[in-house]
């Protein structure tokens, strides 16, 4: 046995010797030798692998050195290479705000916007009316302002980012009273106690889990406390035997001690979706005329915009916030202030809005838009072979909201379910999520399921090409 593992190890050509393959030659015009260095490589190191681990002379008799074997797999390795790590994902697991495929999803307008800055100079700090430097700031306060009714506004790189920077500004090393059932963890181990930490704040925890009364927010103040924190459950719902202080009440006893109170709502809203039949979520508007005198939330999420941080508020505390050293380590770029304002200038017409934003207009879609899209989509697999080794079949379902918004509200939606009948639908799930571009469902009871609600039509194609080539791998 060890005669042939020898034999078979003599025999793995060379790197030098796979490259003089007229092939890998004429691959190399299209590709940095490096990389193409590297592919043969990891094809010649594989194969090594594979004959060192056998431990039967059967086993040899498999392995297969042939040059044309080799060379199918170096061209292979080459090119899968050579692709970009971040790859465009189809999402039909009807999470819309999904936080592991990038959350909101841009309209094209903002592309637009943004591709148009990213490709050129701009004026991103530099002011076109008086001829000299500016701030990158001021290109989207004013919109900011308009849509919320705040004094002021600052955008940074995310919400974590605008909650340390505001914490570390307007706390100043005093206490920030905050009530025990709100300190949450947002996601990513981000915890409001260890940001905290982080910050010249100094925790001060009050009240109980499940409840917590202004007379415990009254009994906390003293001659260091420097701020009022409440901080918007976003991501769950506690239920039952349960009290949480109102922002007004909060910002009234704020007022009679002269404490800032600052309200982090997460998922950024800038709309009233009950409306549209939603469940209510507190939008940045309603904390301003509540007296809030800064407010932290996202822009990636319910807001349906480039991630990143929005701070509103008073305009004394945000200027005091962009003073801030810490300031200058969370700003945002060119591309997201670009995507940012042209994300908030569809807001100035809310119609508009729900149309152009897909993140609305995903949270909003009515179901005989779903039947709709569903029948196509299943008339366009029913038109192809595959349909022969799948059970095709539209069924009611529901959709989930995602990002940490809305975390009880279910949307009712139609799913196209493909049952095999001959594959595994952990195979079928598998063989989706390795397609180009990779498509990502769920699955339930033996089913691969794509939910309408989160899939583009411009994406059906793609589907149904992937399907199709489901039918050559039939067992």
């Amino acid at each position: 046995m060890e005669d042939k593992k020898q034999k078979l190890l003599r025999n793995l050509p060379s790197v030098e010797e796979i490259l003089q393959q007229e092939e890998i030659k004429e691959t190399s015009k299209s590709y940095p030798r490096r990389l193409v260095v590297d592919s043969i490589k990891r094809v010649i190191e594989g194969k090594r692998m594979e004959i060192l681990k056998e431990d039967s002379d059967n086993s040899f008799d498999k392995i297969d050195l042939s040059m044309e074997t080799l060379l199918k797999m170096t061209l292979t390795d080459i090119k899968e290479s050579s692709q970009y790590c971040l790859k465009k994902v189809i999402n039909a697991t009807g999470v819309i705000i999904h936080t592991n495929i990038g959350r909101s999803v841009l309209s094209q307008e903002v592309i637009s916007h943004i591709s148009t800055i990213a490709g050129s100079y701009s004026n991103l700090e530099y002011d076109l009316k008086l001829g000299k430097r500016g701030s990158r700031n001021d290109n989207i306060v004013d919109i900011v302002k308009e849509i919320t009714g705040a004094e002021s506004a600052l955008v940074v790189n995310n919400n974590a980012a605008a909650v340390l920077v505001s914490l570390d500004t307007l706390s100043s090393g005093k206490e920030v009273i905050v009530s025990r059932g709100e300190l949450v963890e947002i996601g990513g181990s981000f915890r409001i106690p260890d940001i905290m930490r982080k910050t010249s704040a100094i925790l001060r925890e009050i009240g109980t889990t499940n409840k917590t009364h202004l007379d415990d927010y009254a009994a906390a103040i003293n001659k260091n406390t420097g701020l009022i924190f409440k901080v918007h459950k976003s991501n769950f719902k506690m239920m039952g035997f349960t009290k949480e202080v109102p922002l007004e009440e909060l910002v009234a006893l704020g007022r009679k001690h002269n404490i800032p109170v600052m309200e982090d709502l997460g998922s950024g809203n800038l709309i009233d979706i009950r409306k549209y039949g939603l469940e209510g979520e507190p939008t940045a508007q309603e904390s301003i005329k509540k007296g809030a005198d800064v407010v932290t939330f996202s822009g990636d999420k319910l807001l349906g915009g480039p991630q990143a941080g929005i701070i509103i508020g008073k305009e004394s505390y945000i200027n005091a916030i962009k003073k801030n050293p810490l300031h200058r380590t969370v700003r945002i770029d060119k591309m997201t202030l670009a995507g940012m304002e042209a994300t908030l200038k569809l807001y100035l017409d809310e119609e508009k809005a729900i149309q152009n934003i897909p993140t609305l207009r995903m949270l909003t879609m009515p179901i005989t838009e779903l039947e709709r899209k569903a029948e196509k989509l299943l008339r366009e697999m029913e038109n192809t072979e595959t349909s022969a080794i799948f059970d095709l079949e539209i069924q009611e379902n529901t959709s989930e909201v995602g990002g940490g918004a809305l975390p009880l509200q279910k949307l009712p939606t139609r799913v196209l379910s493909l049952k095999p009948k001959t594959l595994s639908v952990d195979f079928v799930e598998q063989y989706f999520r390795s397609y180009h571009p990779s498509i990502l469902g769920r699955i339930y009871k033996d089913q691969f399921l794509f939910d309408l609600r989160t899939i583009d039509e411009t994406d059906f194609q793609d589907i149904v090409n992937a399907f199709i080539g489901l039918k050559s791998l039939q067992g």
